[in-house]
């Protein structure tokens, strides 16, 4: 007869590759029913945008019928549950588990085309996604999202006057370009961006999230402090182009995450712009702005490269008319960024297992 021990004993040699664990011993199996020959269980996965999930689902199948019974029908339950590390007192965004930071040392290299693809493709994975633009003097987040116009509404949590934040695309989103006129300049001092920020954080009703996207302005000044030292940072994503210039600048960023007093782990670098792609010859590519810069920033940084975005016309045509890449039909770019968000989701979930968690920064 079959029976849990041995059931048990089979997915203990299944190991869960990004963790380097065994399913049992990390505690994912959960649910074992066994009835005659048939054995069914769930496997809980750090996040639903795992892009292994196939293949673990496959060698639990396998391990069964090896290592317990080959007639065994083996039902495997495939859910998630979105891991974190947080350990602050959570007084801040205490709904939310991971915060990512994407950021750049340079203008014009597509951050805020990353940051609404990356959210939008975790939130079609099945995660709770939120986006906060907290590029406050060039917020461009409202006209990708296709919200110029729209205002969020408030409500009232316990007793405070909250904000709700915009939702499109299954991605709840806030950004200072939907509180103000698009044609009016914010013409703020570096203290005035900064409190406008806190209150994104503190008076904005973000609930429960998954992954809570943080779309930062250019450079490394004042706003990206305010950010690390009002929020524990889960990581930071860099976004660069290929040319020198851009490698650059983005090294600037890096460096800048990697201060000992900052100290915020860096998940990876996302090479955009990578190549050209005419749409009537979808087979080839053009570097036109040379190639590989970011891979060779990422080796000599010892960190994830996380993949390259093609320039494709659809990725413009989407951010101007509010249709993100993702959820439009151009498969180039629905690719690039649907496996952008799968190896995000995947670093985040390493990173938790393997690193302690990031403190709100301490800066005098």
């Amino acid at each position: 007869m079959i029976t849990k021990e041995a059931v048990l004993a089979a997915l203990g040699q299944v190991e869960e590759p990004d963790l380097g664990k065994d399913l049992v011993t990390l505690n994912m199996v959960k649910d074992v029913e066994i009835d005659g020959k048939n054995v069914s269980f769930t496997v809980i996965l750090t996040t639903p945008a795992c892009p292994l999930k196939e293949m673990i689902e496959k060698a639990c199948v396998n391990a069964i019928r090896i290592l317990v019974d080959k007639e065994a029908v083996v039902k495997v339950n495939m859910t998630s549950n979105v891991n974190s590390n947080r350990k602050d007192n959570k007084s801040v965004l205490p709904g939310v588990k991971n915060i990512i930071m994407v950021a750049s040392g340079k203008g014009g290299v597509g951050k805020s085309t990353v940051s609404t693809n990356l959210a939008i493709g975790l939130a079609q994975e099945g995660a709770a996604v939120g986006l906060l633009d907290a590029d406050i003097y060039g917020p461009s987040i409202p006209i990708m999202l296709g919200m110029r116009d729209e205002r969020p509404k408030m409500t009232e949590v316990n007793g405070k006057g909250m904000i709700v934040p915009m939702e499109r695309y299954g991605v709840k989103a806030m950004s200072i370009g939907l509180l103000i006129d698009e044609k009016q300049a914010v013409i703020w001092r570096g203290p005035m961006a900064s409190s406008a920020l806190k209150q994104f954080i503190s008076d904005v009703y973000w609930q429960e999230l998954d992954y809570l996207i943080i779309d930062l302005p250019p450079g490394t000044g004042d706003v990206h402090l305010t950010m690390v030292q009002t929020v524990p940072v889960t990581g930071a994503v860099i976004v660069s182009t290929p040319q020198a210039v851009a490698a650059a600048d983005a090294r600037k960023a890096i460096m800048m995450f990697k201060q000992p007093q900052i100290n915020v782990p860096v998940l990876g670098i996302v090479e955009n712009m990578a190549y050209f792609t005419p749409r009537e010859l979808p087979d080839n590519k053009y570097y036109i702005f040379g190639q590989g810069g970011a891979r060779r920033m990422a080796e000599q940084f010892e960190l994830p490269f996380l993949g390259e975005i093609p320039i494709v016309q659809s990725i413009r045509e989407g951010g101007d008319r509010g249709i993100p890449a993702i959820v439009d039909d151009e498969p180039i770019a629905k690719a690039a960024f649907t496996n952008l968000a799968q190896t995000v989701a995947r670093n985040v979930a390493i990173r938790n297992a393997n690193l302690e968690p990031t403190q709100v920064v301490q800066m005098n």
